[in-house]
């Protein structure tokens, strides 16, 4: 059965400005990339510190744009020990802020950013009270057993 989340894939209008935001910006490394057999750049992988994946896969040319009631993707969301921190850090490197850090109906802090294809990024600290931490302890309980 399903192990864990392997990547989350994106395609993106400019990848050095995307590499610039992932990596300088949010921390993710470089880890390797993928070719076709013509030997054109194809995707780039980046390594999360958590070890999964993100894929970056060159060629975009439409952008969509996010609405509330879209259908789909809705947005790529990074667990962070420090929100706080986290906001500090997007305004000190130049990225966008579009929401500073608050606590949502789940108890978890969080605050939101994009990247430089408009994709929607929340940042969220988990707080102990939260149903996703009660979850997580309730599954680790049932690995215990």
């Amino acid at each position: 059965m399903i192990q864990g989340i392997g990547h989350v894939a994106l395609t993106v209008e400019d990848m050095e400005a995307s590499l610039r935001f992932y990596c300088d910006v949010l921390g993710c490394h470089r880890a390797f990339d993928i070719h076709r057999e013509d030997g054109t750049p194809w995707i780039v992988y980046l390594r999360c510190p958590d070890g999964r994946f993100i894929e970056l896969f060159y060629g975009g040319s439409v952008k969509t744009h996010s609405a509330p009631d879209r259908i789909g993707f809705a947005h790529l969301c990074f667990e962070v020990d420090d929100i706080q921190q986290v906001a500090e850090a997007l305004r000190d490197k130049g990225a966008p802020l579009d929401v500073a850090p608050k606590q949502g109906l789940d108890k978890n802090w969080q605050c939101w950013s994009h990247d430089p294809d408009g994709n929607p990024i929340e940042f969220m600290q988990l707080d102990p009270a939260s149903p996703q931490a009660a979850a997580r302890a309730a599954l680790a309980g049932e690995a215990r057993v």
